[in-house]
């Protein structure tokens, strides 16, 4: 079946004529409206039939791109013009964006199908998809689990075999713990490697677009298209950007791999830890070199992100303010009613919870207490990096410190925030890493991260698809 061939592969079928774009289209789309995990906010079909179309007159010319035909899900944060953009929430349920995000545009470039917009944690703040004002997202594997947050849609999307790709997200975590809970292949590339404009902001300092795909091979075939700089993000890296699949089939005898000692210790749930134990086996077999490191200020990312998040998130979405653009209350009194209710209305219990949090640390007499000290720590977390990079590689470790959790079943934000203890600091350090699928702890899929250093989206791609080749966690799939 069509939805079980990889982006490579259909790339190769389009061009052989095997199938069309419209014929994979409308798979893709009828796949979709069988689907009960409420992973997309919006479904596009009619523009997505006339872009097939299109796509299939271009491929007919024979002058088409390597995308070109692709159908892919975009995740709800990226402005799409004529399209509604919401960010999951109410606050912006009646936006339809007056023009496209640099990605979309770039996705566009490459006559790409764009199938619609997937669900997703009210403007990226969550760790398992139960924050959307559109209800939760259902993890493929078990659908009374999560499946995983914010980009619990895209995740979703792709491992039931409804999207052959999808956008995510990740600002401490969001494509990686989705990937990773969903049994696909997450990228978050390094920070300012692709452009952030017209991405509805959470935390500008942290914030990453990257692809979710099935393989390290999918994930280096779209971040060629996604990745480069964009002069209308002051973010953006001005660095040019290598070809990511030039460099796949590199051995890896010889690879430095860094075990940090702090990411094995209490929390880690033991069927968990086996499954990467045994993927980090599989690479010393491959001809990688195992390195203890140590990242002693890891454990501080969660008090440090979830200060220095909140007063970005703060700062950031007091432009929603219900007077022009977004959500506005009924019938307000004055102006000062106009910002209480729609603001209360229009926002959901954590997006509230986390701009009074980023508000109260921002004001005066805590900021040196809070802001600063965090920042601090971001600094020494930055510096373990460095550290560790000097002596290895690739940093290898957990995604989550669990597999997928039921729906409904963490009631408090704090064990919530628990999840992300693995993948904030990277996030803090503005790295690259990956989630790849290595393997299942209670028949729910299990992720292994992947670190490098700055830049190094090409050995993190090449250390993944090797792993891919001797490995077949990433075919598992919880669909026929």
């Amino acid at each position: 079946m069509m939805h079980n061939l990889t982006i490579a592969e259909q790339i190769k079928g389009l061009k052989s004529r095997d199938f069309s774009s419209l014929e994979l289209t409308e798979h893709y789309l009828s796949r979709i409206d069988d689907s009960e995990l409420n992973a997309f906010i919006s479904v596009t079909s009619e523009q997505a039939l006339t872009q097939a179309k299109m796509a299939d007159s271009i491929l007919a010319k024979g002058n088409a791109s390597g995308l070109t035909g692709i159908p892919y899900a975009h995740k709800d944060i990226f402005c799409t013009k004529g399209v509604k953009t919401s960010a999951g929430s109410k606050m912006l349920d009646s936006f339809i964006s007056p023009y496209d995000a640099t990605l979309s545009e770039k996705l566009n470039s490459q006559n790409m199908v764009m199938l619609g917009k997937t669900n997703m944690d009210e403007f990226a703040m969550g760790s398992s998809n139960e924050n959307s004002y559109y209800g939760s997202v259902k993890n493929p594997w078990d659908t009374k689990k999560v499946p995983g947050g914010s980009s619990g849609g895209s995740a979703a999307a792709v491992a039931s075999r409804i999207s052959p790709f999808a956008t995510g997200t990740d600002t401490g975590g969001s494509i990686r713990q989705p990937a990773s809970l969903c049994g696909i292949t997450g990228l978050k590339p390094t920070y300012g490697r692709i452009s952030r404009y017209g991405m509805i902001a959470y935390a500008s300092s942290l914030d990453q677009a990257g692809p979710m795909t099935r393989t390290a091979e999918d994930s280096a075939i779209i971040l060629n298209a996604m990745a480069g700089f964009d002069e209308r993000d002051s973010t953006s890296a001005n660095k040019s950007v290598p070809d990511y699949t030039k460099n796949l089939s590199k051995s890896l005898k010889g690879l430095k791999i860094g075990l940090p000692k702090e990411y094995f210790s209490e929390g880690l749930d033991k069927g968990v830890e086996k499954v990467i134990i045994q993927a980090i086996k599989d690479y010393e077999a491959m001809g990688a070199e195992i390195i203890e490191v140590s990242l002693p200020n890891s454990m501080n990312a969660i008090p440090a992100y979830y200060i220095v998040a909140p007063c970005e998130c703060s700062s950031n979405l007091s432009r929603f303010d219900g007077v022009r653009y977004g959500y506005r209350c009924d019938d307000p009194k004055d102006l000062n009613d106009l910002y209480l209710r729609s603001r209360s209305e229009g926002f959901g219990d954590e997006v509230k919870r986390r701009i009074m949090i980023g508000a109260y640390a921002l004001s005066a007499g805590y900021y040196d207490a809070y802001y600063l000290k965090a920042q601090k720590v971001r600094q020494l977390i930055s510096e373990d990096f460095k550290k560790a990079f000097k002596e290895v590689d690739v940093i290898m470790g957990p995604v989550s410190p669990t597999p997928a959790f039921e729906l409904g079943s963490i009631k408090d934000s704090v064990s919530m925030y628990l999840a992300d203890i693995y993948t904030l600091s990277v996030n803090l350090a503005g790295l690259p890493g990956m989630s790849i699928p290595a393997g299942f702890s209670d028949n729910l899929p299990v992720g292994l991260q992947l670190i490098g250093n700055h830049w190094s989206e090409e050995l993190l791609l090449n250390t993944a698809h090797q792993f891919q080749l001797k490995t077949d966690w990433h075919n598992a799939s919880p669909v026929d």
